[in-house]
This record gives C-alpha cells, structure tokens and sequence, in this order.
C-alpha cells in the first residue's frame, strides 16, 4: 500500500517539499541529541559559532556602531540576551556582558558547546544518508542555495542585523 501522503506531497510546491525536508532533519537531530534542545536553541548555538568566525565578529562590531540605540533596539537586545542565556544555563555557551570590542554583549562556545554541534553535525550526516541524498542531489541543493543565498544576504545587509 502506498504511503497516504504520497499524492498529496506529489502535489507541493517547492517551498512545501523545503520545510517537509527541513522539519524532518530537525526532528531526526533533535530525536537523537544526547540533550533537550528546541529548535530555535539548535540555530543559535549555530549562529554562535557563525558568529566566532572574525570575519563575522568584526561585521557584528561595524554594524553596532551604526545601529541606532533606540527602544526597539534595545528591546531586542534584551530578547536575544534571554535567548543565549538559556544555552549559557546549559553550559553550551559563555556569555560576556562587558567584551573589549564594543560590543554590548559577546557570545563564546564553550568545549560542551562544540561537542554538541559535531554531535548535531554527526545527526545531520546520519540524516541525509537515511533520505538517500546522494551526490547528484547535494550539486542540485548546492546550486539552490547559492542561487537563494543573495536573497537573505541583501535583506540582513540593510537591516543592519547584528545580534
């Protein structure tokens, strides 16, 4: 017998077919992690190391110094801070609220932090090799995300994004 959601997924558009992928590996990642995290504590513990690389650390310190310091700036700051710190409570990232770059806050993995993201990359390995992406697949996801990356680029380049 046919899988029931056979016709229906046969009937999606690409932007159906990328989050049913994209939820499936999260949830792969999240089943087999040693630890709890939710989703959103998967991204920003990325972004945390993204945001290591010194190249990015000194986009983050340009961008600050820009940045208008008005409420909603500084509301969001607040948010993200409470965000982090439930990674720090984790003992996955060390927060510094005081750093000597000009930053308001600086963000650092810890070696429990960089455990779980080889973890998570392990899981993520595990998960493609599990759908069957093979590497005819990986050029066709490769040419999408070069050709969609600009989108999100251009957007977070004037918006000035920072935290």
């Amino acid at each position: 017998m046919p899988h029931p959601h056979k016709k229906a997924i046969s009937d999606m558009d690409a932007s159906s077919l990328i989050g049913i992928i994209e939820e499936s590996k999260m949830t792969y990642v999240r089943e087999n992690l040693s630890i709890f995290l939710h989703e959103s504590q998967i991204k920003l513990l990325k972004r945390v190391k993204k945001h290591e690389k010194p190249h990015h650390k000194k986009v983050r310190i340009r961008e600050y110094e820009k940045a208008e310091k008005d409420d909603l700036f500084n509301m969001h700051l607040g948010l993200y801070l409470n965000k982090y710190k439930k990674l720090e409570k984790n003992g996955l990232i060390e927060i510094d609220l005081n750093p000597d770059n000009g930053l308001a806050y600086d963000c650092s993995l810890t070696s429990k932090g960089i455990e779980i993201l080889d973890e998570i990359s392990g899981l993520e390995k595990e998960w493609e090799e599990t759908v069957g992406i093979c590497e005819e697949d990986r050029e066709v996801l490769k040419r999408l995300a070069l050709d969609s990356f600009e989108i999100s680029y251009k957007h977070k380049k004037k918006k000035g994004f920072i935290f």
